[in-house]
């Protein structure tokens, strides 16, 4: 098939070159063989309103974490590709709430033909290409995993090490709602079993200003602007974490393939792992006693 370059689809390091995918080229190659699409999103409600024709869900809570919010095995995930429909040799195209979450996913295991869709979810529908509501169900495939490239992943081991260490800063990408420990979930709710707040010495580093009106990936210009010099410094290694993992894939992903910065991790168990541990330092804002 044509590709996204015009030569090879895969996820080159180039700026953006290559992993990013247009709508255009996306509605001229879905029916592809090797092609597989995918939603990534937190529950089935908008896939079952409507979805791009022939798109798989990947249901985070239930496809990728187990049932304490860590990544599910590789057995798990490699049941869950094959039902998929996925080979070592598909063209994979992520979209929808958390599409970077699943890029990371299949880079971790070093799966090299994976894409993100440049534009959100409602400007695939508002510019005329094709949705449906059927579910589709793609022939099962075998896929034999690899071993991971820990490179670019954080357990909460990783995290509690890199607590104030020298050559590694934790970034929060969260909310100031949830980094002050007002709320645990980014609905404005509480855990029972959990601890608001931050990791201790984590800089608060909330995401703004990414995306275009079309949902598209904003200039690397304007990228850069998210971050600070010293985060775009490689000599520092970066451990990204947010709620679920979501939002710090999406930094993973911009500082990476973006903006070309080698050294990021994504902690994938995030506060949803680390603020229901018992033995793990949490800190949150302390504000002054009403006089």
């Amino acid at each position: 098939m044509e590709t996204v370059s015009g030569t090879t689809a895969t996820s080159t390091r180039d700026a953006g070159g290559g992993v990013l995918v247009d709508p255009e080229w996306l509605e001229a190659h879905l029916h592809d063989p090797q092609l597989r699409v995918l939603e990534v999103d937190v529950s089935p409600a908008a896939y079952e309103e409507w979805h791009i024709d022939g798109a798989v869900l990947w249901n985070i809570y239930q496809d990728l974490k187990d049932a304490d919010y860590r990544l599910v095995d590789t057995d798990a995930l490699e049941r869950l590709l094959g039902r998929s429909g996925i080979t070592p040799d598909s063209t994979i195209v992520f979209y929808g709430y958390a599409p970077a979450l699943g890029f990371w996913l299949m880079t971790l295991y070093g799966h090299a033909d994976v894409h993100i869709l440049n534009c959100s979810r409602p400007t695939w529908r508002a510019e005329g290409h094709s949705w449906t509501r059927t579910t589709s169900t793609p022939g099962a495939t075998v896929y034999e995993l690899g071993d991971r490239d820990d490179r670019i992943r954080a357990t909460h081991t990783t995290v509690l090490e890199a607590i104030g260490a020298v050559g590694v800063a934790l970034l929060d990408v969260r909310s100031t709602a949830e980094f002050d420990g007002e709320r645990f979930w980014p609905s404005g709710g509480m855990e029972p079993n959990g601890r608001a707040g931050h990791v201790p010495s984590a800089i608060h580093r909330p995401l703004d200003g990414l995306y275009d009106e079309r949902g598209a990936f904003c200039s690397a210009d304007d990228l850069r602007r998210a971050f600070s010099p010293a985060d775009l410094d490689p000599a520092r290694g970066l451990i990204m974490y947010c709620t679920i993992g979501g939002r710090a894939a999406t930094a993973w992903f911009i500082l990476t393939y973006l903006l070309v910065r080698d050294g990021v991790r994504v902690y994938d168990g995030s506060w949803a792992e680390w603020g229901r541990l018992p033995q793990t330092p949490v800190e949150a804002a302390t504000r002054p006693e009403p006089s």
